[in-house]
């Protein structure tokens, strides 16, 4: 198995929603191989603690968007911080953690990619003959994360609160090589943006598990109904991802043959190359 990149071993990664520990008390989980511990530290204290099974080491711990965060190393900057999820007219939730025996890094460019909303989530996120992806603009910003602007697609419920089908904004960003997220035209206040942010484990090379998060403006929207459909969506695309092979992520874009609407894929695996991350990948040749 080959060793984690250090900057995958010195980042934050959530590893359980807060929910879930607290009905169970503890949980064991594996990050970067590594097998973990998550344990509530006191009934009621709000706080949790998080170790190593092999060694025993204490790790360090925070609570944020409904879900425990770890790093098996010593994170050197903060958990990425997304302002719309402290909103207060929002509906935010967790959309249950999705085990996947996939690389985390298809996880995520799966995430990226518009082209299988016809196909995969049919009647929800696209439909046919409505199939092509329009043009659309990929950048690395400033702060060396990915963008993709200016990207709209028909869907024919794109989220809880629509009404029948509509052309949808969308703009992606990748923060992390494992997290992710979509800004989408809302159908009641369309000058705002519905969010959903997938915070993507690697459990180990070629099998992860997602924990989604969603803040979505409320809209007579309820947690149940929110939960529901991103578990609905995430249900479709987990058998088209345990089915792609390699299960590790091919970094050489000669490897696979790209699409004109995979241009945020082709930037995502150019972006992991200069990052350095190997962990999940198949780098390029030399």
């Amino acid at each position: 198995m080959a060793e984690p990149d250090p900057i995958l071993v010195n980042d934050w990664h959530a590893v359980v929603e807060l929910d879930f520990l607290a009905s169970r008390g503890s949980f064991e989980t594996v990050l970067l191989g590594v097998p973990i511990e998550i344990a509530e530290s006191g009934e009621g204290s709000g706080e949790v603690r998080v170790s190593r099974r092999d060694t025993h080491a204490p790790l360090p711990a925070r609570i944020r968007y409904g879900h425990v965060f770890t790093s098996i190393g010593q994170p050197n900057r903060d958990i990425v911080h997304f302002p719309e999820c402290h909103e207060a007219d929002r509906i935010h939730v967790t959309g249950g953690s999705i085990a996947v025996h996939v690389s985390g890094l298809r996880a995520v460019e799966n995430f990226l990619d518009m082209g299988h909303f016809p196909f995969v989530h049919t009647d929800y996120l696209g439909v046919e003959p409505h199939t092509e992806v329009e043009p659309y603009e990929v950048t690395v910003t400033e702060e060396d994360e990915i963008l993709a602007t200016k990207c709209r697609f028909f869907q024919p419920l794109a989220s809880p609160s629509a009404d029948g089908g509509m052309m949808v904004d969308y703009e992606y960003r990748v923060a992390r090589p494992y997290t992710v997220c979509l800004y989408k035209s809302n159908p009641i206040e369309p000058e705002r943006w519905d969010f959903i942010v997938l915070f993507v484990q690697p459990v180990s090379e070629e099998r992860c598990i997602a924990h989604p998060y969603l803040s979505y403006l409320a809209h007579n929207l309820d947690n149940e109904t929110n939960r529901w459909f991103m578990q609905l969506i995430f249900a479709q695309d987990k058998p088209i991802l345990e089915n792609q092979l390699p299960k590790r992520l091919p970094l050489d874009p000669r490897a696979e043959v790209p699409a004109r609407s995979d241009a945020s894929s082709l930037s995502y695996r150019r972006w992991l190359a200069a990052q350095g991350v190997t962990y999940g990948a198949i780098p390029a040749a030399a």
